[in-house]
């Protein structure tokens, strides 16, 4: 099988896809969704132990939090928060706290990015707009992270159907701006400002959208799909579709660490169809990883589910190769039905 390495030595490859349960990560999504995880390697403040686990994780709820990963990358993270009184958005941007509660479970090699000793003194949410409030501990951190630490943010609490946009205020008072490299906030932060942002090839930026591609990376056998936003030529909605995916192809930055399931020789051979939320692609064969048994890598299958299901009005993935829907799943499935978004991104289940 053909893997396509940016940079660094060539890493052993690993099988492995999302968990996930029922609906979309920001909306609800139902249909044929993508595979569990067949090994995850991640320390766990949970008790293991049989007749623990199962009590523990009664009380536990589960949330996305977007850490940053050793490469300095925002990263979506599944991890089980105990049940709260306190509201869920103020929770989650707690565990968000540098050597807070989340310091017992943070996946191996990923931190918090929110400076120590920060307090969240509320989080308020109003006409879709959530405006956190933080003690002024949260001035603490260097100019090189505010875009991280923003972003960090902005998708964590935008995990929750009731928020679209996010403000800052420190002690009470609203920024306009961050504290430290001057980040513009404005009147709030979206998904639409994107995470862990490259340039891309485009020129000119004022006639450019954003995409968001979730490419891979693997560290110590422990493999995550790592969401980048990058900047396209503005085209029709179906022209962005097609964008987003020539975009996977070419794969990530040569100056990053992450990599690519897709060959190079890959191609749509048609145009994309959108109809009632589902996209439809058309492949020539190189997109399958075996072209006798028709099997469409679960890597390659992942990242072109996550990326087109960031794009307004796509809620599911049809695949098609040579117009014919034949395709199987690395576990011998067919693909009979469009693939939906996971509910989260880089679970911790198996």
């Amino acid at each position: 099988m053909y893997k396509k390495f940016r940079v660094g030595a060539p890493l052993a490859v690993l099988s492995v896809s999302l968990l996930i349960s029922g609906c979309g990560f920001g909306g609800e999504k139902a249909g044929n969704e993508l595979d569990p995880p067949k090994k995850v390697n991640y320390e766990n403040s949970l008790d293991n132990k049989k007749g623990s686990k199962t009590a523990v994780k009664s009380n536990m709820v589960k949330r996305q939090l977007f850490l940053m990963d050793k490469n300095g990358l925002v990263v979506p993270q599944m991890l089980e928060l105990p049940k709260s009184k306190s509201p869920a958005e103020k929770q989650v941007l707690e565990y968000l706290v540098k050597d807070g509660p989340v310091s017992n479970m943070l996946p191996n090699g990923f931190q918090a990015v929110l400076p120590a000793d920060t307090e969240v003194l509320g989080v308020n949410v109003k006409g879709g707009t959530a405006t956190a409030n933080f003690s002024k501990e949260f001035k603490d951190y260097e100019a090189k992270n505010e875009q991280k630490i923003l972003q960090a943010i902005t998708f964590t609490l935008t995990q929750f159907h009731s928020i679209k946009n996010v403000k800052i205020q420190i002690e009470g008072k609203d920024l306009k701006s961050m504290p430290v490299n001057n980040t513009p906030i404005g009147n709030g932060v979206s998904r639409a400002d994107g995470i862990n942002i490259e340039a891309g090839d485009v020129v000119d930026l004022t006639n450019s959208e954003s995409v968001t591609l979730y490419f891979i990376n693997e560290d110590n056998n422990q493999k995550y799909y790592v969401p980048v936003t990058r900047r396209v030529a503005k085209t029709s909605d179906e022209d962005l579709v097609t964008e987003t995916v020539n975009e996977l192809i070419k794969g990530p930055s040569f100056t990053s660490n992450l990599q690519s399931d897709f060959r190079e020789d890959v191609k749509l051979l048609t145009k994309p169809t959108v109809k009632n939320g589902v996209v439809t692609l058309n492949f020539n064969e190189a997109v399958l990883q075996n072209k006798r048994d028709h099997t469409i890598a679960d890597d390659a299958l992942n990242s072109i589910v996550l990326s087109l299901t960031e794009l307004q009005d796509i809620q599911k993935v049809a695949i098609q190769v040579d117009g014919k829907e034949r395709v199987m799943k690395e576990n011998g499935k067919k693909l009979t039905t469009p693939v939906s978004r996971p509910k989260m991104v880089n679970t911790r289940e198996f």
